[in-house]
């Protein structure tokens, strides 16, 4: 269902609810970036709320900070099932991605052939061990890796997937929308392969059907990344959701259209 049809005219930043966290610095990354964090209707720092910490951040929340002027309008999305009792109440952290080093450091391998990337997995460790607690001590965050989601789209969906792989014992859910299977040779699915631990995230895989000039390309790819989970022990419909949208293309609208459905995967109420 695409919630943009039916949301709330009001945004999160017009009633206080966004708070800016910028140039957050990290010791694992050269550059440091901002911080936007999403605060539930009646947050209550009294209470403790699950958090989904999401890449590209200006893309969320914001049409004047998103790529070409898209927002998720995940604010939004969230609003209307947490209102409604869809969805338990959550914080949303989204880390915006530094530009020309984003594809450095949302890659979990260096591609021999474009000379670049492979730092994803210093990324994966300011997640885990820099953000993660800095969130936990500023706001009234959930610990466990149960109430503790991390997701994003095309390469940002390949960080957050390398980063869950690499501690799935703070990251135990994982969206992985469109995501970049092709980066590497498909690098991706050799880590998928070689993962052992046994905490297992739950994973939420999704890919449209027209994703650009080579879209069947990343259909196909999106399936061999399904088809290695399964190898791996996922079980479709237990731990793994796996959606093939028709029509949906690679950009910010398919992407925030489908986002409810996502929220409810993971926190949906009761």
């Amino acid at each position: 269902m695409a919630y943009t049809e039916w949301l709330p005219d009001r945004r999160a930043k017009d009633e206080g609810r966004l708070h800016l966290h910028s140039r957050f610095p990290s010791r694992y990354l050269s550059t440091p970036r901002n911080i936007v964090v999403y605060l539930p209707p009646g947050y209550d720092a009294a209470a403790r709320y699950p958090v989904f910490y999401l890449q590209d951040g200006q893309n969320l929340f914001d049409p004047a900070t998103a790529f070409n002027g898209q927002d998720w309008r995940a604010d939004m999305v969230a609003d209307q099932l947490i209102v409604s009792g869809a969805i338990e109440p959550i914080l949303m952290v989204g880390v915006y991605n530094t530009g020309v080093r984003r594809i450095s450091e949302y890659t979990p391998t260096r591609d021999a052939r474009m000379r670049k990337g492979g730092k994803g997995a210093r990324y994966a460790q300011m997640l885990a061990r820099e953000l993660k607690p800095f969130i936990e001590r500023k706001y009234a965050a959930k610990r466990a890796a149960a109430d503790t989601a991390l997701g994003g789209s095309s390469l940002g969906a390949l960080a957050s997937l390398a980063a869950g792989l690499l501690y799935p014992r703070v990251f135990g859910k994982l969206a992985v929308m469109s995501p970049s299977v092709w980066w590497d040779q498909r690098s991706i699915l050799r880590m998928v392969r070689a993962f052992k631990a046994s905490a297992r995230p739950r994973i939420w895989l999704d890919t449209g059907t027209e994703e650009g000039e080579s879209a069947q390309q990343a259909l196909d790819d999106t399936r061999l990344l399904r088809d290695a989970l399964l190898e791996m022990g996922w079980r479709e419909g237990v731990d793994l959701s796996y959606m093939e949208v028709t029509g949906a293309g690679h950009n910010e609208l398919a992407w925030g259209g489908r986002f409810g459905e996502v929220l409810q995967y993971f926190f949906r109420k009761g």
